[in-house]
């Protein structure tokens, strides 16, 4: 039987809103849940599956959360700003705050469709004024602290638009503009950035949070702390000219025989020869035209050039060519190598392509004196090291640090790989940063009385894509706020990561407007207890929302160090083709679509069966009726009465009563861990199995009521529309189903008093015989040796063993 999950879905909607049943009150008795799931951005007019499965399973969680007795908050916003909507300003001729708002509708409707037991009383909306005027507050009050800063960085830069274009808009091998083809090129602008390298030593530390290890992992590496040496390098023939070089391995300094520059670095065009200078230019626009992750990669081969000045080794006076390569970085450690390529790989093929010497200075064990194949990267026994000869490494590490701090040459130094956060943008749809320049007072922060600094509503936007703050005067033009006189606004916005580093702080109180956040509300909700989202934000957004956390801790706006106690990341959907879901390979499947046809409750429990949530798995449209079939099914048998016949006679009251119990137990463990497919299947098979003993007398008992209670209870968080509809219907239990006790197992009556036994022999199943529950191991083996069918098969042969598993099997193996 179908029931009408159209009629159900919208009468129950309409219900749960009209009453606010989702909205979290502040002040409760009950013990408070902060459960976070990371907002959605509105880019498009409707959402995929792949969409319902980030949000489905975690709306699931916190309903389950609700009906284990907490007071949970699971609110709902949107992150508005975005290249996307300026993109479609440019391209539709549609202002960003219409196109996004227009979106949000849509997601809106979409969202509510799902069921989802969202707090829409505390939306927030990151594009209005009311949300990024605090990003604004954020922004001075870091810069009252020396967090916040402007310096020169390199943009990618499209010299035909004459603008800045963002990773996305850099596409195809050749790094070319995707407006108009041109090739793209690195350009240095004065910009701003947040000093997240104050915090990286604590970003480290991760012992407040209970994160995935993956998540722990990538962002520890990403903060890349090393320990080592920085130390001074003098360059021949130029008297007080030296650069510096951070390394962490000292104890290999005699082996230098090259350095390398950063094509960036400050010294290059001072240093390179007359008769070098037009290759090193060539060279320097070609690396100017490349990614970072492009120049780092392993994949392609090192190149460089000698820009014909030489280095002096400062520990014996060697004199070593300075080159310029692309691998180097300016903006990841000092900009500058020592090349010691017996005991680095990349070293060692920069050497080999340019015929520089490979000096051995740190012996492998057993060395016989020859070139070395490969580089070679442990410890072992100096040689070739002057005095330092013959040490083993690590001492050598130590007394040669120890010598260049006592000469002045070099300082012992932690380096980190992570880079303060570029947060200029050089757009119009984002927050704008407050700052004035005036030709008198220099760089002046706008006053906190005059924000926000409101995005003006009558840019037009140029098919360049140059952002409209740039040429908009009313804008731009404004009054220095110390002396009166003329000046200019930044025209820079921030990155809109910004918005979600602090944005689970706003859903407390959307619309307070004496800080970010009531700290009222903050003492009853905060930290996060739970927070959900893909791993592909560990790096950038999970990090940064750790960084503002800690900030926001120093300016005693909160007294806790991390802003999310627990995380959970989940898997990707794919699309029906194995693949993941995008427009642009046309394997999307539409949820409105979904929903029209099977209902919300088939796609929410098709999402949370289709595999463990952490994993995700391809979209099945056959498999789809698989749920449907499940939830006909469960209909059915609450609302039917029974048929005659066709029960299972042998059933007793405490098998009813064990399935029940054991099913809790099972689901409640499942929710507990998100293991929501196997939560479904455990309840799949009670529903089955409740079909068996629908046409017994045990139809109509308590047993059977319990049982049936329970099975809508626990369906509840899954399938919320067709569990209020069978409780308060049918069941004629009190309304609402969500607002009802989690169903308690009895440990006792969910232990069953017999099990099933399978007996193999030599691994072949040969019979199943039920047994006591509590049968041991040596009772095991007895049954399994006078089984008849087990008999039959051991005949004439040797046991050498029984192999028993308690409670599944027992395998009988002869010679």
């Amino acid at each position: 039987m179908r029931y009408d999950h159209g009629g159900i879905e919208r009468k129950w909607q309409e219900r749960w809103e009209a009453e606010g049943i989702s909205h979290a009150p502040d002040f409760d008795a009950r013990p408070k849940y902060y459960f976070l799931t990371m907002y959605p951005y509105p880019s498009g007019d409707y959402l995929h599956v792949g969409h319902w499965f980030a949000y489905v399973p975690a709306d699931a969680k916190a309903r389950y959360l609700r009906m284990c007795g907490c007071n949970v908050l699971f609110p709902i916003g949107f992150d508005a700003f975005g290249l996307p909507a300026e993109n479609a300003a440019i391209e539709r001729g549609i202002h960003p705050y219409k196109w996004t708002m227009d979106n949000i509708d849509h997601m809106r409707r979409q969202f509510r469709a799902m069921g989802a037991m969202w707090d829409w009383k505390r939306e927030i909306v990151t594009c209005m004024p009311h949300y990024y005027k605090w990003n604004q507050w954020f922004f001075l009050k870091m810069y009252e602290r020396g967090l916040a800063y402007r310096r020169l960085a390199p943009v990618d830069w499209c010299p035909k638009d004459n603008t800045t274009l963002a990773r996305e808009q850099v596409v195809g091998e050749n790094r070319v503009c995707e407006r108009c083809g041109t090739p793209v090129i690195k350009k240095n602008l004065a910009q701003w950035f947040l000093k997240i390298t104050a915090y990286a030593e604590e970003l480290l530390d991760f012992s407040k949070i209970q994160w995935p290890e993956r998540v722990v992992t990538l962002q520890t590496n990403w903060i890349g702390r090393s320990e080592g040496v920085e130390f001074e390098i003098p360059v021949k023939g130029h008297p007080g000219i030296s650069f510096r070089v951070f390394t962490t391995r000292p104890d290999t300094v005699y082996g230098m025989t090259f350095c390398v520059l950063a094509p960036e670095h400050p010294l290059i065009d001072q240093l390179t020869t007359l008769d070098r200078r037009a290759d090193v230019e060539a060279y320097k626009f070609k690396a100017a035209r490349e990614s970072d992750i492009e120049r780092l990669s392993t994949e392609r081969e090192r190149d460089g050039y000698f820009i014909g000045a030489y280095a002096i080794n400062p520990m014996d006076g060697a004199e070593v060519p300075i080159f310029i390569a692309d691998y180097v970085l300016l903006t990841y450690g000092t900009g500058a190598i020592q090349g010691v390529p017996a005991h680095d790989t990349r070293d060692f093929g920069f050497a080999r392509k340019y015929d520089l010497p490979i000096p051995v200075v740190v012996a492998p064990p057993g060395w016989d004196g020859q070139p070395l194949e490969e580089a070679y990267l442990d410890e072992g026994t100096m040689v070739n090291s002057g005095p330092y000869s013959g040490l083993p490494s690590p001492v050598g590490w130590e007394r040669i640090a120890d010598d260049m701090v006592a000469r002045g040459i070099g300082e012992r130094k932690v380096h980190y790989r992570l880079h303060d956060w570029l947060i200029s943008r050089q757009r119009y749809w984002g927050t704008p940063i407050p700052i004035i320049y005036c030709p008198d007072c220099g760089t002046v922060p706008v006053p906190y009385e005059d924000l926000p600094v409101v995005l003006p509503e009558d840019a037009e936007f140029r098919p360049t894509g140059e952002s409209p703050l740039k040429f908009h005067a009313g804008f731009r033009q404004v009054h220095c706020r110390r002396c009166g006189r003329p000046a200019e606004r930044e025209t820079d916005t921030m990155d809109t990561f910004i918005d979600s580093s602090w944005y689970q702080y706003r859903y407390l109180s959307p619309h307070y407007d004496q800080g970010p956040f009531d700290p009222e509300k903050g003492r009853v909700w905060l930290p996060v207890d739970q927070y959900t989202g893909g791993v592909e934000h560990a790096v950038m957004h999970l990090l940064y929302t750790r960084f503002w956390t800690k900030v926001m801790r120093d300016l005693r706006l909160v007294d806790f160090d991390e802003p999310m106690i627990r995380l959970f990341n989940q898997g990707i959907i794919l699309g029906p083709d194995g693949h993941r879901m995008s427009k642009s390979r046309g394997n999307t499947v539409t949820a409105d679509d979904m929903v029209e046809q099977y209902g919300a409750d088939v796609v929410r429990a098709y999402l949370m069966f289709i595999g463990p949530w952490n994993e995700g798995g391809p979209w099945n449209p056959q498999g789809i009726e698989g749920i449907v079939r499940f939830l006909a099914r469960t209909w059915a048998l609450v609302t039917e009465p029974p048929g005659g016949g066709g029960g299972d006679g042998t059933l007793r009251a405490r098998d009813v009563e064990y399935r029940t119990h054991h099913t809790i137990q099972r689901v409640t463990e499942d929710l507990d861990g998100f293991r929501f497919n196997t939560a479904i299947a455990a309840l799949m098979e009670l529903v089955n199995f409740l079909q068996r003993a629908r046409s017994t007398p045990l139809y109509g008992t308590p047993v059977w009521h319990e049982a049936v209670r329970s099975l809508v209870l626990m369906l509840a968080p899954l399938c919320p529309h067709v569990a209020e509809e069978l409780w308060v219907e049918h069941l004629k239990e009190p309304y609402s189903v969500h607002q009802q006790a989690w169903p308690a197992f009895d440990p006792a009556k969910a232990t069953a008093e017999q099990i099933t036994l399978v007996l193999q022999v030599d691994g072949r199943v040969r019979d199943r015989v039920d047994v006591p529950a509590a049968i041991t191991d040596a009772e095991a083996h007895e049954v399994a040796l006078g089984n008849p069918r087990v008999r039959q098969f051991t005949d004439g042969k040797q046991v050498a063993d029984v192999i028993v598993v308690p409670g599944r099997l027992v395998n009988v193996v002869t010679r």
